[in-house]
């Protein structure tokens, strides 16, 4: 395995910090900086205007209707968007009034995960700026202290010894100054070769406008990064000419230029419906320069939010500190798209000098092909694991259900499990992303492990300790006559548009059912399905179908799912992590990636049922399953009183 290591040793640094030289007070603007910004930037408004113009039916999987006492109540409010960042607020898709139901206690208390992190009450949304420090890995995330809807957004802080027991730590930043006093938004940690960090974030003026801030720990040699001081200089960049005040947001860890002593980082901003990435260089943290151009600009995106860009090795099965830039590396660019709430990437080639990255394949630009994840999954952030030499991603995983509902169970939110990313040697094309390995550590013993011959039409009842709480692999394999013989079928499937489960074809659907009850009332599939061309091509999909998977209204009930690349000698292959009302499937050794929220009635608590089907009409499919149930983690407040 190809290590590229730093010269920074986290585990044994004892470096402090000097203290940034001091600036005016901050509580006073500083106009002459944003004049300076400005003259600086003009070339790059005339450059970016140029760039803008010349761009521009089987019985127990059918449907039935919820039979559960309804009210229409007044449509939840916008949160977020007039102060200029993504909707925080799920809205359904009835239209301008939800339809609230009247959820137990119970029902409430089991969708609380196991094993995904979460605070201990109210809202959170984006994770920021992970890294690992002296043992322990870090993990801020946007929190509101006051309530489990968005607002007064502050920086929580939790560590952790494995990514998947967590400490909660006392509050990192708070609103407190002009430049930040209507939110501590989403920023990114950068380590540099002597082991200071750097945490550059986008803070909300008290004029709501969106400008970068820098904040460093009081005292680095605390392995708990308990403190934090926000530089005295702030803000270290506001908007530049032709970018709007509202549009320019979610800073980078920053990368080595190709000058001695130079690091880059990327922005998020957009012009009109082109969303786009700045680049800015440094030195030292404090003073930036708008670089000529852009990083990448996708027409039709729209704004540009949580940018991510980092390297992948096209060689090696390790992951790459984000300043790596040898032989055999790819660089994916990351962007969280504000119009739809989705993350996408793509994969290409950087090019320092020019300050330009190109997608290898432009009909997969970033925006417009592959997403990371085709679920409930947004605001995304990777960062290098210097400890094990990988690279790992976290994501928000939005609630989906009222916001009424959430005030009654008094939380919203979670973050995914910390997932590996790779480059998919196979494909060339995709990127794979998996659970960290620790979480097998949860694991409960040995696996039940059962393969099942599956007729058309059929669904068989796995029996496990618990069905709510569990992590399962699971391989099929088609009958090969009948899969060989099928000349067309099914030509242009699309998993959100094809019904769910309930519709078969001859070559599918096939998959596992879980969070059931046990009439198959409520019920989540996630399956594969497969359709043939007619140049006799087989295309796979992989789908995740909550349509009947709550028999509440005012929750989401929608099929996720995108084509997923099966090669030849390859078996259809998913695993799902399933955590109460969380289900996370990868396919293909996570090629496709679906993150579900699901908000059952029935299927609680000791009700909840797993089975594995077949609703295929002309196949035969063989399931080969591993099932482990899984402990719950260990997340709770730090005994800072033991220090």
């Amino acid at each position: 395995m190809a290590i590229h290591p730093s010269s920074y040793d986290p585990e044994t640094s004892t470096t402090h910090y000097t203290f940034l030289p001091g600036q005016p007070d901050s509580g006073h603007r500083k106009s002459i900086k944003v004049v300076s910004v400005i003259l600086l930037s003009s070339f790059f408004l005339l450059y970016l205007a140029a760039f803008v113009i010349l761009n521009n039916q089987s019985p127990n999987l059918q449907n039935k209707s919820p039979s559960a006492s309804e009210t229409l109540t007044p449509a939840t409010p916008s949160r977020g968007v007039s102060q200029g960042v993504s909707e925080k607020t799920f809205k359904d898709v009835s239209g301008t009034s939800q339809v609230s139901y009247a959820w137990s206690n119970a029902m409430l208390n089991w969708q609380r995960t196991a094993y995904h992190f979460q605070p201990q009450k109210n809202w959170m949304n984006d994770p920021n700026g992970p890294l690992y420090h002296k043992g322990w890995y870090h993990l801020f995330y946007q929190y509101n202290p006051d309530s489990a809807i968005w607002g007064n957004i502050t920086w929580g802080h939790a560590v952790s010894t494995d990514l998947i027991h967590w400490l909660y730590l006392p509050f990192a930043m708070v609103p407190d100054q002009w430049y930040d006093i209507n939110g501590v938004w989403t920023g990114s940690a950068t380590i540099l070769p002597d082991g200071l960090i750097m945490m550059v974030y986008t803070g909300d003026t008290d004029d709501y406008v969106q400008v970068q801030n820098l904040a460093y720990p009081a005292n680095l040699s605390d392995p708990l990064l308990l403190d934090w001081v926000k530089y005295q200089g702030n803000p270290v960049l506001v908007p530049p000419p032709g970018i709007g005040v509202k549009d320019f947001r979610d800073p980078t860890t920053a990368w080595t230029g190709p000058q001695n002593g130079q690091w880059l980082l990327t922005i998020g901003s957009k012009v009109g419906k082109t969303g786009l990435a700045l680049v800015y260089e440094t030195s030292n943290f404090t003073s930036f320069k708008l670089l000529d151009g852009v990083l990448h600009a996708v027409p039709g995106t729209g704004m540009w939010e949580c940018v991510d860009f980092y390297p992948v090795s096209t060689l090696e099965a390790n992951g790459l500190d984000t300043s790596y830039n040898g032989p055999g590396t790819k660089h994916v660019l990351k962007a969280s798209l504000d119009d739809n709430k989705q993350d996408h990437y793509a994969i290409g080639t950087y090019d320092p000098v020019k300050n330009k990255w190109t997608p290898d394949n432009p009909d997969m630009d970033c925006g417009i092909g592959l997403r990371l994840d085709y679920g409930r999954y947004y605001a995304s952030k990777t960062f290098y694991d210097p400890k094990k030499q990988r690279r790992v991603l976290l994501g928000w995983i939005a609630e989906t259900d009222s916001e009424s509902a959430d005030l009654q169970k008094g939380w919203a939110s979670v973050q995914s499990i910390p997932r590996t990313v790779l480059f998919d040697k196979k494909t060339g094309t995709h990127l794979l992303q998996w659970p960290v390995a620790e979480i097998e550590s949860l694991r409960a013993g040995d696996p039940k492990v059962k393969e099942v011959n599956l007729q058309p039409g059929s669904i068989e009842l796995l029996h496990v300790d618990s069905a709510a709480q569990f992590d399962i692999e699971a391989s099929f394999e088609v009958d090969k006559v009948t899969l060989e013989g099928i000349i067309e079928a099914d030509v242009g499937y699309n998993c959100s548009t094809s019904g769910g489960a309930a519709s078969r074809g001859i070559l599918g659907p096939f998959g596992v059912v879980v969070i059931a009850d046990q009439t198959l009332s409520e019920l989540t599939p996630v399956y594969f399905y497969i359709s043939r061309g007619a140049d006799g091509r087989a295309e796979a999909h992989f789908c995740a179908d909550q349509t009947r998977s709550s028999e509440a209204p005012g929750v989401a009930k929608q099929v996720y799912g995108s084509s997923v690349p099966v090669l030849d000698g390859e078996k259809h292959r998913m695993r799902l992590l399933v955590d109460h009302s969380i289900v996370e499937s990868f396919a293909q050794g996570g090629r496709t990636v679906i993150t579900s929220r699901i908000y059952p009635t029935k299927a609680v608590n000791g009700a909840a049922r797993l089975f594995v089907f077949n609703n295929a009409t002309g196949a035969i499919v063989t399931a080969s399953l591993k099932i482990w149930s899984l402990e719950s983690a260990d997340i709770r407040s730090f005994p800072l009183q033991k220090l």
